[in-house]
């Protein structure tokens, strides 16, 4: 049961991330079924640190605005958004927000016991084989973490870029740090 509980743990923490991250797909006005078009980028020690400098005017911002969230805004808050990115290096909201998934979805994928990673579509796999043997859960309890445990294998892209995962676990404490 533990283990479920990671995982969905897992699941929230990346879903967090993202709405915190005020959703560069949103940010552009697209609607929510297009949000999960994130694109992949092979990140770097640059990128992370940008990142993580960020953190602390994107959350200034999503405090300032929080109706910003989820919908689409108007210029000049998209111009705000791009402002805060390229402070940071980033060449729009939108890269600043592909690496905040790239980060995430790496997170989402380590251990926070042993630091050891896994990738997250085995890590639902197992979820689902774990939950399905499980006899303890209700049947009713079962059927809805199996639904949600089935959406998120549908909707979790392969990693493309496996050396992410070692930048990543070189930054973890301070990523975790600044999104918490």
């Amino acid at each position: 049961m533990m283990s479920i509980l990671r995982g969905l743990r897992a699941a929230a923490v990346a879903a967090l991330v993202c709405s915190v991250g005020l959703s560069g797909a949103l940010a552009q006005g697209q609607s929510s079924s297009e949000t999960s078009d994130f694109k992949q980028v092979k990140l770097d020690s640059k990128m992370v640190e940008s990142f993580i400098a960020a953190q602390k005017d994107v959350a200034a911002f999503a405090q300032k605005n929080p109706a910003a969230q989820g919908e689409k805004p108007d210029p000049k808050i998209q111009a705000e958004l791009d402002a805060i990115a390229k402070k940071h290096g980033f060449a729009s909201f939108v890269d600043f927000d592909d690496v905040g998934f790239n980060i995430t979805m790496v997170l989402s994928g380590i251990d926070k016991d042993s630091g050891k990673f896994t990738d997250p579509i085995v890590s639902i796999k197992q979820e689902i084989e774990d939950v399905t043997a499980d006899k303890t859960i209700p049947e009713k309890e079962k059927k809805q973490i199996l639904e949600e445990l089935n959406e998120s294998l549908k909707n979790t892209p392969p990693l493309q870029y496996p050396e992410n995962v070692e930048v990543v676990k070189q930054y973890r404490e301070k990523i975790e740090q600044v999104l918490q």
